[in-house]
């Protein structure tokens, strides 16, 4: 590799990095301003007492949908790997199920899900301290299973120099 290629992708790499620094702090910023960050907020939601956050996230759904679906049917290519925006529909498996149940209890024990917990500690909240905790707990757990990437969310083509591995979706220099 030449000095020049191994530059270029130091410079892609900090690009990724900058951009995805503004996406979080965009989306941080956008949690804490609607009110996400609240308990407060989530515990009315979770009793069905105010539906602020299920109209919330209704409409970004909606827009999500909307524009994902638009993305593809114009073949436009993502921004920072420059992959072409796509999927394949699955139904709903086990494992789906099984996160989802365990994703909504640690929402309701903690009054917050990964997105607003980061914020909290952002805003110096310190009770989310105890949350995030809870969240890097929990990743260790799944981690020390043993099966870390139980399945990737896509597949990687492999380069001319790299092959594939198929129970991961790692790809594996030779």
């Amino acid at each position: 590799m030449t000095a020049g290629a191994s530059t270029a992708r130091a410079g892609a790499a900090t690009s990724r990095r900058l951009a995805g620094f503004a996406i979080g702090a965009a989306f941080g910023v956008t949690l804490s301003w609607s009110g996400m960050t609240s308990p407060e907020v989530i515990r009315r939601a979770l009793l069905f007492q105010q539906a602020y956050l299920f109209l919330f996230f209704a409409s970004a759904v909606l827009v999500a949908t909307v524009g994902l679906r638009a993305l593809r049917q114009l073949r436009a290519r993502a921004l920072l790997t420059g992959e072409r925006i796509g999927w394949e529909p699955q139904p709903p498996q086990r494992r789906h199920i099984v996160g989802s149940i365990i994703f909504g209890l640690g929402w309701g024990v903690a009054d917050a899900c990964p997105g607003p917990v980061a914020t909290q500690v952002g805003q110096g909240i310190a009770w989310g301290l105890w949350t995030l905790a809870g969240v890097v707990i929990g990743v260790w757990l799944f981690l020390a299973r043993g099966h870390p990437d139980s399945e990737p969310a896509s597949e990687r083509q492999p380069s001319a120099d790299a092959t594939a591995t198929t129970r991961t979706g790692l790809i594996t220099t030779t």
